[in-house]
Parts: structure tokens; C-alpha cells; sequence
């Protein structure tokens, strides 16, 4: 039988779809969205920046609209989500814990995450930490002291810092909950009494094969190459996996207009009983899954990206920290903002539309509507928009005052 004949925007829906952005949200999100959510993406990347809001906040604002962020950290320490190493350091669902055990048992593989040496030479040093965290109690970074031959610098932890996150990727020790976004560790033995590796470890290749599986479900639908980014995975016989996937029916092979043979999950094949229409405007942080995995994105959706936060000023060509703009099915445009919380400013320094946008009514209005959004979410009472086209500055002005309900 000759593959499903897709068209490339039904391509972009059908991945929407999988990833919870083809349609708006039709009700005030609840506490239990936020685990299915989670859940649906596999992943939940963590990274520090707070431009605006913190990206883990902002990847689940994108898909559940107005949410309160204190769930996220009461869904860790409930033991809802554990954080470890998958994409890049991750919230993910305890249920998968397995998935991520065997790279604990061999830290020695997780490149600098993890220095052997370190661990040897400050053996004694380590082991006293651990007892003080098994009589006292968790822990953060910002209990120790700062030794006053430190020398401050980009990476340069303290040496309790580096104790703790060592002993972090090594397994040893999880997270329990957040203060201020700062890690606060326990033993794993105390979070997880009930683990036993005897009992419920799966070997790396039952592991490796889930995550390829998860991959496959958040994606919806994807090129071969694409899968093994998601959890970062090396050396995938993709070639053998996808044909033993076929045969299984847990994909099915599709041909998309200008882009070839792809992979369907079989979830997405009830998608195709009707046509797909996307409805939803949402600003993307820079570690959302539509877009971290930026030969995807391009290829995609025709979306060159790059964040520039580690270019230097000079050299950046949109800015710091640029947000993509998906627009009802494309990404069509980018935004270099920050929000400026004492004054409850949502500054835009500029937004750029992508080259074939057409500027119409609809667009102006979405926009309008979705920055209008999100600044309230972040307890903005002012946008303030400082360059973009013409067209747009002739609409929606410098800014404006954010009053009643958008």
C-alpha cells in the first residue's frame, strides 16, 4: 500500500496537534493540566533565564493559557515530576524515572555533567555532606558558605555547588523542590524509598527504546533524524527501529508535499478523519520543544532560529532573547522582549514578522490579543512596543495600557 499523502501545513498541524498548540484553550486551566501537559511533551526543559517569564513556565503558559507557576514547584515536591538530565536538564513525569536510571548508574557518560576526578578528590568531603543531609534534612547551594579564595565566573561553581550536582546526575541525590528557582536536594533513598534497581530497573536498551517511543507520541509526526534529539540519545539503529515499528503498526509511513517520507504515530492517524484547522497564537520560548531542535523548526516550518543570549551584542542579529510567534499553524514572527517587574512593563524592543507574512486584520488582532495575554500573566499593567514593521507600528501604536479582560 502506497503512503498517506500529506500536505506540508497538515504536516504542521498534525505536530501542533502532538505537542498541545493546534487550538486555543477553551477553559481555565486546572492543576491536573499541567501533568498532562507535561506528560504530552515528554519533557519539560529548565533553564534559568528570566528575561521574562522563567521558560518552564512560559513552554506550559504556551499551551494551557493563565496558570498559577506555584504548581510547577508543588508538582515536584509532591513527587508528580523529578528533574534529571534528558533533553538538557528536564522536568519529567515519575513514572519515567526508569527511563533515566541507567545514565545515574553510569555518570562517568554524561560528559561535564559529572567529573570523576572532582568526586575522588573530594571523597571525604562528599561523604560528610551526605551525612549532614541524612541528620538534617534537604539542602540548597545557598547553605555553604563561599570559600574566600573563590573565584567568581561563568561556571565557576563553589565547591559544595559542584559536590551537589555531581552527586545530582550521579543519582544520589534528587530534587525536592525549588526556593527562589534554586535547587533544594534530599538523598534518593528518602524520595524514593521503594526504588530497588533489582526490582525496577530497565536495562539501557528497554529505556532507550521508550524514549524513543515517547519521542515518536510528542512528536505526532517526524523525519528519522529527528528522534533521537529528543532525549539526546546516541548511536539509534533508526533504520531497524522504524521498520520493526512499521510492522507493529506503532507508526505508519506518510509522504508530505516538498519534504518526502516521514513517520506517523499511530495516535495521529484519528487527526486525519477530518481536516485539521489551527486556531492558536502563542509566544514560544527558546526551549520549547516546537523549536529547540532548530534543523526540525527549519525544516518544518521554514523558521530559521538561533538564540543569541551567548552571542556577543555585536554580533546578534535579532536580540538577547528572542521569542518565536506561532500564528495559527506558522511561526511568523519573533519578539525581543523583557519584562520590567518593578515598573510592570512588558517592553517589546522589537518584533520582526517573518518575510512572507502578510499584515492583515486577523494577524494585528491576534497579536494584540496574545501579548496582551501575556503580559497580564506575568502582572504587567503596560506594553510598551518599541520598533516593528511599519504596518504593525501603525496599528498597535508604542504600546498600550492593559485594562479589563482581553
Amino acid at each position: 500500500m502506497a503512503p498517506i499523502s500529506l500536505s506540508r501545513q497538515t504536516a504542521r498541524n498534525l505536530h501542533l496537534a502532538a505537542q498541545g498548540l493546534l487550538h486555543t484553550p477553551k477553559r481555565k486551566a486546572r492543576y491536573e493540566d499541567l501533568l498532562a501537559v507535561i506528560r504530552r511533551m515528554s519533557l519539560l526543559q529548565i533553564d534559568t533565564i528570566n528575561v521574562v517569564a522563567r521558560s518552564p513556565y512560559l513552554v506550559v503558559y504556551s499551551r494551557l493559557g493563565d496558570w498559577p507557576t506555584v504548581w510547577l514547584e508543588e508538582a515536584l515536591a509532591a513527587g508528580h515530576l523529578f528533574e534529571y538530565w534528558a533533553h538538557e536538564a528536564c522536568f519529567i513525569p515519575a513514572e519515567d524515572y526508569p527511563l533515566l536510571r541507567h545514565r545515574m548508574l553510569q555518570p562517568e557518560t554524561m560528559g561535564w555533567k559529572y567529573n570523576a576526578d572532582w568526586m575522588r578528590l573530594h571523597a571525604d568531603e562528599i561523604a560528610d555532606l551526605l551525612q549532614h543531609i541524612a541528620e538534617n534534612g534537604p539542602v540548597r547551594s545557598a547553605d555553604f558558605a563561599t570559600p574566600l579564595s573563590h573565584q567568581p565566573g561563568w561556571w565557576s561553581w563553589k565547591p559544595h555547588k559542584r559536590h551537589l550536582e555531581n552527586l545530582f546526575t550521579a543519582g544520589e541525590l534528587m530534587v525536592v523542590g525549588r526556593k527562589n528557582f534554586q535547587r533544594i536536594y534530599d538523598l534518593r533513598q528518602r524520595v524514593l524509598p521503594e526504588w530497588n534497581d533489582a526490582l525496577h530497573m530497565l536495562s539501557e536498551r528497554e529505556a532507550r527504546e521508550q524514549m524513543l517511543r515517547n519521542s515518536a507520541r510528542s512528536l505526532g509526526i517526524f523525519r528519522a533524524e529527528w528522534l533521537p534529539d529528543y532525549y539526546r540519545l546516541k548511536r539509534v539503529a533508526l533504520k531497524e527501529t522504524l521498520q520493526c515499528w512499521q510492522e507493529e503498526g506503532f507508526v505508519v509511513p506518510v509522504m508530505v508535499e516538498n519534504m518526502g517520507l516521514m513517520w506517523l504515530h499511530h495516535d495521529a492517524l484519528a487527526h486525519l478523519e477530518a481536516p485539521l484547522k489551527a486556531t492558536h497564537t502563542a509566544i514560544l520560548s527558546p526551549f520549547d520543544p516546537l523549536v529547540w531542535h532548530r534543523r526540525r523548526v527549519q525544516e518544518l516550518f521554514d523558521f530559521e532560529y538561533r538564540l543569541e543570549c551567548y552571542t556577543p551584542a555585536s554580533r546578534r542579529q535579532y536580540g538577547y532573547f528572542t521569542l518565536p510567534l506561532l500564528h495559527r499553524g506558522e511561526l511568523k514572527a519573533r519578539l525581543d522582549a523583557k519584562m520590567l517587574r518593578h515598573e510592570r512593563i512588558l517592553q517589546i524592543k522589537n518584533l520582526w514578522l517573518e518575510e512572507a507574512t502578510k499584515v492583515n486584520a486577523s494577524l494585528i488582532n491576534d497579536l494584540r490579543t496574545t501579548i496582551s495575554r501575556f503580559a497580564r500573566w506575568q502582572s504587567a499593567e503596560q506594553v510598551m512596543l518599541e520598533k516593528a514593521p511599519d504596518k504593525l507600528s501603525q496599528a498597535l501604536g508604542a504600546g498600550w495600557e492593559l485594562t479589563g479582560q482581553a
